[in-house]
Formats: C-alpha cells, structure tokens, sequence
C-alpha cells in the first residue's frame, strides 16, 4: 500500500498537479503522459475480504443477501462466498467437516447446523471451531431478550456457557391435510370442521383415533406411516433423552411403540418411510390409497410438499389446522 501511494504521489507531481511552492517548476525533460483529473482523484479499489458462509438450504444466504442490499457500506468491504449443499446421505456434514478442519481462507466462517445434528456442532467434537457470539463484541443477553428469542433455542448451541450459534425459527408443527379427503369424509374442509374431528390442541390421540377409523371407512389412511406421528410424539415430550447425564426415556415416547401397533394393526396408515418415493407419492396424490395428512412445520409444506404435488395431482388441495399435540420438528 505505501508503494502504491508512493508511486501515485510521484505521478501526481510528475503531471504538475501538486503545488510545491510559488516558484515556477521548469518541465521536466522527458515529461510523462497527462494524468485526467478523473484518474488523479479516483481512490485505489479496496480488496474486499470474503466472508465464506455454509448452508443446506439457500434460507441463509438469502437474508444476507438482503442485508448486503440494504447495506451498501457492507458491500463495499465484504463478498459473500456461498456453499449450499443438502443434507440428503449426509453430504453435508461431510463436507462442512472437512472444511472445518482444513482451516485456512477458505474455511466456513459462517455455517448453519440443523436441529437434528447441531449438538455436535454446538457442544460435541466439532464445537471447538465454534465462536462465542459474545466475543464478536454482541450483548447477547440484551439481543436476545430484545428479539423475544425462545430459550431453549440458545441452550442447545451453548458451549462453555457461552452462546456460539442462534436458531431463527421455531419451527412449530401443524396437521396437513387433504381438504378433498376432508370434505368427502367430515362434510366440510375448513379447518374448524377437521380440528374438533381430530381432536386438536386436546393433547390426546383419542379423537385422532376416531377420525382414523371414519377414514379407513372411506378407503383412506389417515398419515402415510408411522413416521409421520413420530415427529409429533418425540417432539411433544417433556423431557430431552439425556437427564443429569444419563438416558431418559420419556412416557411420550415410549408411548409410540402402542401408537405404532395401533396405526398398523388397523391398516390406518400406506405403511410408508420417511424420505422415500412412497413417502413423496403420498404428499403427490399419486399413490395407489392417497393419505389424509401429515404432522409438520412450515419448512415441510414449502420444502418438501410442494414440488411432490404439483408434480402430481394434490396440487391446492393441502390445508393446515392444529395437531392434537404441540410438537416442533426441525430448525437451522
């Protein structure tokens, strides 16, 4: 940099351009080529530094984005290099860990976990390449309270009693349904009409149960499988796995062993698994006994959902209503 300025000031003074004194400066022999006044008063480019930010889903890199075009200071003196691969067979795990461990300017600055594998990132093996947001000059605490930002979300990325990474959603979970289905079994598709026949926000599974056999009735299953409730039964439970250090099994959840020989003794679900081309069938339309609904967050309708159904034939037809349980699934 000195050099640069060194030889600007010399090009300057070799144009005429800086004022030495009074006195008259005779031409230089050989003079050199005229600098414009636009070339003499633009400033040197500033080399931006990258800022390299890790995701699975394109969510992240589009609120940056956002910030970057509403701070044009910011853009001026940082580039956002993006890395966005999903997290199907574990791709991005994988990769996130290799380059966590090679260090260097290219390794992740900035990198998203998700609920289901963020403790490993937040207090596990891979939590030592984790900052502290405290120590990037942030009132966390203050933050936190002014954003109205749920608890449990900071606890689980806290490391050494220090927060080193912040979920921005809550991901709570609704019933999906189909309002065809709906309409042919219950009369009605509105959401009132399939809540107080599902039994929502009861808590229980009782009415869930009810609904499930009015459906069979009609020739439809009432979830694509078992999975489906898993979601909302491990999700619903009071407490985590690990309790003072050893394994809890929650009463929740080792209630689904019952909840699962009840959907399959009945023929109450297709018997699916999450994940596969059954699975995204049901959420289409395209198999051969369509299913009523599923159990989920926002993220699995727009997600998941949506590309499955208008490619088959549900397209429209999904509604949401509240599920029998309070239940969260997922979360970046």
């Amino acid at each position: 940099m000195k050099r640069t300025l060194a030889m600007l000031l010399a090009v300057l003074m070799m144009g005429g351009l800086v004022a030495c004194g009074a006195e008259e400066t005779p031409a230089p022999a050989d003079p050199a080529p005229a600098v414009s006044d636009t070339e003499a008063t633009e400033p040197a480019p500033v080399e931006k530094q990258v800022i390299n930010l890790w995701s699975f889903t394109d969510e992240v890199p589009k609120m940056v984005r956002y910030y970057i075009s509403q701070n044009p200071e910011f853009a001026e003196k940082y580039e956002i290099k993006e890395t966005i691969i999903a997290t199907d067979g574990g791709g991005y795990q994988t990769a996130l860990d290799q380059a966590l461990a090679a260090g260097g300017e290219d390794a992740p600055d900035m990198y998203c976990a998700e609920a289901a594998f963020i403790l490993k990132y937040a207090q596990g093996d891979a939590a030592k390449y984790a900052a502290a947001y405290e120590d990037l000059g942030i009132d966390v605490a203050a933050k936190m309270k002014e954003a109205d930002i749920a608890q449990y979300s900071a606890d689980i990325a806290t490391y050494n009693g220090k927060v080193v990474g912040l979920g921005y959603q809550a991901t709570g979970g609704a019933f999906i349904y189909r309002a065809s289905i709906a309409e042919e079994v219950f009369g009605a598709s509105d959401a009132a009409t399939v809540e107080a026949a599902i039994g929502a926000g009861t808590q229980s599974w009782d009415k869930f149960w009810e609904a499930a056999a009015q459906l069979k009735a009609a020739g439809y299953p009432i979830v694509s499988g078992d999975g489906d409730i898993w979601h909302a039964v491990e999700n619903s439970s009071e407490k985590g796995w690990i309790v003072d250090g050893a394994l809890n099994i929650d009463p929740n959840r080792e209630a689904f062993f019952e909840i699962s020989k009840k959907l399959n003794d009945n023929g109450w679900t297709n018997k699916t698994t999450d994940w596969t081309d059954a699975w995204y069938a049901d959420m289409g339309g395209t198999s051969e006994t369509p299913c009523f609904g599923f159990f989920g967050p926002a993220w699995l309708l727009n997600y998941t959902m949506a590309g499955h159904a208008e490619a088959g034939n549900s397209w429209g037809d999904w509604r949401v209503c509240t599920s029998p349980v309070g239940f969260f699934w997922g979360g970046t």
